[in-house]
C-alpha cells in the first residue's frame, strides 16, 4: 500500500504482492478509475514524481502510463500531461447473475476443400504443436476430482470449473472484468456468434455494424440470426466508429483487425465505448488472437473498459485448435438469459470432458507455458518472413502490427493481381488467400497465415511463397 500525497494528489494504490511492479501498477490504477477515485480528466503525477513516490524505477511508471493510454483509460499529450480519460467512467463490476437451472432430459468457420503440401492461409495454428502430453496428463487429473454429476446434464453455462478458471485469465492477461456466472462457454466461436445474433435480435436488436473486411461467414451468421449486417469502413485505426448511425450493435476485432492487422488507438475505443453507452447499444469484442502480441505488451480488452455494454468473444482455436469447438461468451447481465436460452435449444451445453481438461490445463499453469512457447515460435516465424520478403521481393510490403498468426503482404499496383499469385501458388503446392476472400476497399494484397505449417514445413512454404512473389516485384 502507498500513498500520493507530498505532490497534490491523494490517493492509495495497493500495488499487490504478485505478478511484478508494473502489473500491479497498472491493475491498481486501472482500479481507482472504476472505482471514481479517479475522475476523468484527473491529471496525473508525472512519472519521474510518481516513481519516486512509489520507490520504483521512473521507466516502470512510464511503461504502466503507455500501456494504460494504449488501451483507453488515461490520454498523455504533450504540455498536458498524463490524464485519466474523458470517456471512461466509474462503472460498478457486474454483480453475480443468479444460477441457471438446466433442464434434465450449419456453417464452419473455413472450408479449405482442397489439400496441398504447404498451406499459408490465415485461420489456423500450427496443428503438430499442440500440447498433447500436457493435455492428456490434465484430463487425468480433471476425471479423478470431478464431480460424480459432472458428466450428466450441466449448467447451459458450461462447467463452472471452466468458467471460474477463464474468469481468473481473462482478468490477469487480457483485462477483462466479469465473474463465472455471466461467462457462456460455447462449441466454438461461430456457435457463440450465432446464439449472440439470435439472443439480439430475441430482444429487439435489428442491425448489426460489421468491419467491412472480415470472415464472410461471421456476417452470413448474423444474417441467419435475423439481423441486418451494416458494413463499416476502415482505415489506419481499424473500422471507422465515427460512421456508426442507429445501429443496435457492434462487431470488432479491435486488438488486431482481421485481415488487415491493425490496431484500434485509444481515441477510438474511447469513441466506440461511449457511442454503446449513450445509445444503449453493445459491443462484440472478436479476441480472436489476442494473446499473441510480438513488439509489446499486448492491449488489455476494451471490454474491460465497459463490461455492461461490450461482449467479450473468445476462444481456444488460435491458441490450441479449432477441433477442440471451445469459445466463450463474456456477457453483459442483461444478455446472459437470452444467450443461455439460446444455448440451451442449439445443444444444451459444450462437452463436458473437453471443458473439464481445458479448466484444469488453465488452473495448473500449463496453458500459460504454451502459450508462451507459441509467442516465441510464432514470432520467429514472422521475422523470418518479414525478412525473406524484404531480400526477394523489396516491391511488396508487409503491413499490420507485429501480432497473431498472419500477415498481410501488399502487392505492387503494376503487378500482377491476387488471383494470378494465388493461382501460381497452387500450381507450386502452395495455398494462399487474397485479400478479395475477405471483403473489398483495400488495394492488392495476400493475406498469409505463417502460423499454418507444421514446423517441418515453414521453411519451404516460406521458399515456394518467396518465388511466387519475384514474379509479382518485378514491374
Amino acid at each position: 500500500m502507498t500513498q500520493w500525497a507530498n505532490h497534490g494528489l491523494d490517493l492509495h494504490l495497493d500495488l499487490g504482492s504478485g505478478g511484478g511492479v508494473r502489473a500491479g501498477l497498472e491493475q491498481a490504477l486501472r482500479q481507482a478509475v472504476r472505482d471514481g477515485r479517479l475522475a476523468p480528466g484527473t491529471r496525473l503525477p508525472s512519472s519521474r514524481v510518481l516513481a519516486q513516490d512509489l520507490g520504483v524505477a521512473r521507466n516502470t511508471v512510464a511503461d504502466a502510463y503507455g500501456q494504460l493510454v494504449a488501451e483507453g483509460w488515461l490520454t498523455a499529450r504533450q504540455g498536458s500531461g498524463t490524464r485519466v480519460a474523458r470517456g471512461t467512467f466509474a462503472e460498478p463490476t457486474p454483480p453475480l447473475a443468479a444460477p441457471v437451472v438446466s433442464a434434465p432430459t450449419g456453417l464452419v468457420e473455413s472450408d479449405y476443400g482442397q489439400s496441398y503440401p504447404y498451406d499459408l492461409r490465415p485461420g489456423s495454428p500450427d496443428l503438430s504443436s499442440f500440447p498433447i502430453d500436457a493435455w492428456l496428463a490434465a484430463s487425468r487429473r480433471a476425471l479423478a476430482v470431478a464431480p460424480r454429476d459432472a458428466l450428466g446434464y450441466t449448467d447451459p453455462r458450461g462447467r463452472p470449473e471452466l468458467r471460474e478458471a477463464l474468469a481468473e485469465y481473462l482478468a490477469r492477461v487480457r483485462g477483462v472484468r466479469t465473474e463465472p456466472g455471466l461467462i457462456v462457454v460455447c462449441s466454438g466461436f461461430v456457435q457463440a456468434i450465432g446464439l449472440l445474433g439470435r439472443a439480439l435480435y430475441g430482444i429487439g436488436g435489428r442491425r448489426i455494424a460489421v468491419e467491412a473486411l472480415g470472415f464472410p461467414n461471421t456476417r452470413t451468421i448474423l444474417r441467419n440470426a435475423g439481423l441486418e449486417t451494416v458494413r463499416l469502413p476502415l482505415d489506419a485505426g481499424g473500422a471507422r466508429v465515427d460512421r456508426l448511425a442507429g445501429e443496435d450493435a457492434l462487431l470488432l476485432t479491435p486488438s488486431h483487425q482481421f485481415p488487415t492487422g491493425t490496431a484500434m488507438p485509444p481515441a477510438r475505443r474511447t469513441a466506440a465505448v461511449m457511442w454503446a453507452r449513450e445509445h444503449g447499444a453493445v459491443i462484440v469484442e472478436d479476441d480472436y488472437d489476442g494473446e499473441f502480441r510480438y513488439d509489446r505488451q499486448p492491449v488489455g480488452a476494451v471490454q474491460g473498459l465497459a463490461p455492461n455494454h461490450v461482449v467479450y468473444a473468445g476462444t481456444a482455436s488460435k491458441s490450441l485448435a479449432p477441433g477442440l469447438r471451445l469459445g466463450w461468451l463474456v456477457l453483459p447481465p442483461r444478455l446472459l438469459e437470452p444467450v443461455v436460452r439460446e444455448k440451451q435449444l442449439a445443444d444444451r451445453h459444450s462437452p463436458v470432458l473437453d471443458q473439464l481438461t481445458l479448466a484444469e490445463l488453465i488452473v495448473s499453469g500449463a496453458y500459460d507455458r504454451h502459450v508462451r512457447r507459441m509467442r516465441a515460435r510464432y514470432r520467429r516465424r514472422r521475422d523470418r518472413l518479414v525478412t525473406a520478403v524484404a531480400q526477394r521481393a523489396p516491391r511488396v510490403r508487409v503491413s499490420g502490427i507485429a501480432a497473431g498468426l498472419h500477415a498481410v503482404l501488399e502487392l505492387p499496383a503494376d503487378g500482377p493481381g491476387e488471383a494470378e499469385l494465388v493461382a501460381r501458388a497452387e500450381r507450386q503446392g502452395l495455398a494462399l488467400s487474397g485479400m478479395a476472400l475477405f471483403g473489398s476497399g483495400t488495394g492488392p494484397a495476400l493475406v498469409v497465415g505463417y502460423g499454418t505449417p507444421p514446423e517441418h514445413a515453414f521453411a519451404g512454404a516460406l521458399e515456394r511463397l518467396c518465388a511466387v512473389l519475384d514474379s509479382a516485384d518485378r514491374p
